[in-house]
C-alpha cells in the first residue's frame, strides 16, 4: 500500500513538473518574441509563468538554454505543420490545384504574427546564437525545398512535369510563392500579412507562373470573377 501511494505521489510530481516547465517555455516564448534575448530576464520569466525562480533554473539551466529550447521547438512546429499533411497527388486530379494548395498551406503556416517575429528574433540575435540562423534555414525554407523536390521527381517521373533537377524547381517555387509576402511581413510588420484570400490569389499567380516554366502545356484557368474563398 505504501508503494503504490509512492507511485502516485510520484506520478503527481511529474505531472506538476510537466505543467510548471510548460508555463515557463509559454512565457519565456511570449517575452523572447516581445523584448528580445537582451531584454528579457529569468525573473520576468518566473513571474510570468507564475513559478519560483529556482524553479525555472532547475528545468532550464540557463537563459541561453531555455531560448534555444524555444527557438527550435517553435521552428520545428512550424515545420511539421507545413509537410505532415502533404497528401501524394492523384491521378487524375487537377495537377493546378494541388500544387496550389500546397502553397496555399505553406503561406498559411508561415505567415503568422508569431512566426514572422520569431524570424526577426533570430535574425537580430544571428551574431549571437549563429547555430540558431542555421537551424531556422534547415527545417524552414531548406526542408521546405527538399521535401517538394521528392514530390516534383514523383510528378516528373509521371510525366505530370517536365523537370529535370527537381531541386533547382523546388527553388524555384519556394522562392516563387513565400519571397514577396515574407520579406513584405518582415520589413513592414504584422499588419502587412496579407488576409487568406488575398494568400490564394498569391498561390494561384505564383503557380501559374510555375506551370509555364515547368507545365507540360496544360495551363491554369485564370478565373474571372472573385478568388474562391481559401480553404482553412
Amino acid at each position: 500500500m505504501n508503494m503504490m501511494a509512492a507511485t502516485v505521489s510520484d506520478d503527481q510530481l511529474e505531472r506538476r513538473s510537466a505543467r510548471k516547465r510548460r508555463a515557463i517555455v509559454e512565457a519565456a516564448a511570449k517575452l523572447f518574441l516581445q523584448s528580445g534575448y537582451l531584454g528579457t530576464n529569468m525573473d520576468e520569466v518566473a513571474n510570468l509563468a507564475c513559478v519560483s525562480k529556482q524553479t525555472v533554473y532547475k528545468q532550464f539551466s540557463s537563459k541561453e538554454t531555455l531560448f534555444i529550447e524555444i527557438v527550435t521547438s517553435m521552428v520545428n512546429a512550424g515545420s511539421d505543420a507545413v509537410h505532415d499533411a502533404v497528401p501524394r497527388f492523384v491521378d487524375g486530379a487537377d495537377l493546378a490545384e494541388y500544387l496550389c494548395d500546397y502553397a496555399y498551406r505553406q503561406l498559411r503556416v508561415v505567415l503568422t504574427p508569431q512566426l514572422m517575429q520569431l524570424r526577426r528574433m533570430v535574425i537580430g540575435e544571428v551574431g549571437r546564437f549563429p547555430e540558431l540562423g542555421a537551424n531556422l534555414y534547415k527545417a524552414g525554407p531548406k526542408r521546405a525545398m527538399a521535401a517538394f523536390a521528392a514530390t516534383l521527381s514523383d510528378l516528373a517521373e509521371r510525366r505530370l512535369l517536365a523537370i529535370k533537377d527537381p531541386a533547382n524547381a523546388a527553388s524555384h517555387f519556394n522562392w516563387l510563392i513565400m519571397s514577396a509576402p515574407v520579406n513584405e511581413a518582415m520589413l513592414l510588420g504584422d499588419r502587412a500579412i496579407p488576409n487568406r484570400a488575398r494568400l490564394r490569389r498569391h498561390a494561384e499567380q505564383g503557380v501559374r507562373v510555375f506551370l509555364a516554366a515547368y507545365g507540360t502545356g496544360k495551363k491554369l484557368p485564370v478565373r474571372s470573377g472573385p478568388a474562391r474563398r481559401p480553404r482553412s
